[in-house]
């Protein structure tokens, strides 16, 4: 069976790298991007979609409503990270696993207790005054009234997150790169692997242990050495 074969490459490897979309953290009932229940089917600000808010454009011309949708829809400070993420944590306590990269800035792989994690579009848990570049945690954003501010210099407060308009951080870009290309597993969870250029990081994987976790078909069924059409937490309970 195939979830025979998926433990047989975990069992056999000690350096797997792991790439995780929003479907990581839809059972720790964060809503996805692009389901039917996900966040772009929610009307928002009437005129405006939630990729229009999620924009620099937008985040600069009208930061009351950005921060108003943002605080709303994107911060999630309940949230407990699910089976899912304490296996990955396990697996890289375990020294099979040496890196996570994900496109969620929840931070719930961290809080599950993994090290080396590598945020292809930032955190949600860090923000920096656009000003003085002064750090605050998510907790500020939530408290503040209207717009975030610094509480040295007054500037407006932006959250360490990649909006739409703004590039991936070279940095993080090249250490995902470095992991992927030098794994023997790579497993891919919880991403339709249609953004950009995040999707196009899977090219730099040469093994032949390519494991893709996700509910639905992606365009790159095709070149997976295994696909499992199953939650990220059934795959992943049979692990731990």
């Amino acid at each position: 069976m195939s979830i025979d074969i998926f433990k047989e490459f975990i069992s056999s490897s000690n350096n797997i790298v792991f790439f995780g979309g929003a479907g990581v953290s839809t059972e720790s009932n964060i809503p996805d991007f692009r389901s039917a229940n996900g966040l772009y089917s929610d009307s928002t600000l009437s005129k405006y979609s939630p990729e229009e808010i999620l924009s620099h454009t937008f985040f600069m011309k009208h930061t009351k409503e950005f921060y108003s949708f943002y605080k709303s829809k994107m911060i999630y400070s309940n949230a407990k990270p699910n089976k899912t993420h304490i296996a990955l944590a396990r697996l890289e306590e375990s020294g099979k696993l040496k890196a996570v990269i994900t496109q969620n800035v929840d931070g719930l792989h961290q809080a599950a207790g993994s090290k080396n994690v590598i945020e292809l579009h930032g955190s949600v848990n860090r923000n920096y005054c656009m000003n003085c570049h002064k750090y605050f945690n998510v907790n500020y954003i939530l408290d503040s009234f209207d717009i975030p501010k610094c509480s040295e210099c007054q500037g407006v407060i932006k959250p360490d997150v990649v909006l739409y308009e703004e590039v991936l951080d070279t940095e993080v870009l090249n250490a995902s790169v470095n992991y992927i290309s030098k794994a023997d597993v790579f497993i891919i969870g919880g991403t339709s692997l249609s953004v950009y250029p995040a999707a196009g990081l899977i090219s730099y994987y040469k093994g032949n242990k390519l494991v893709l976790i996700n509910k639905s078909s992606t365009p790159y069924d095709n070149k997976a050495n295994l696909i499992l059409n199953s939650s990220l937490g059934e795959v992943f309970n049979t692990i731990y």
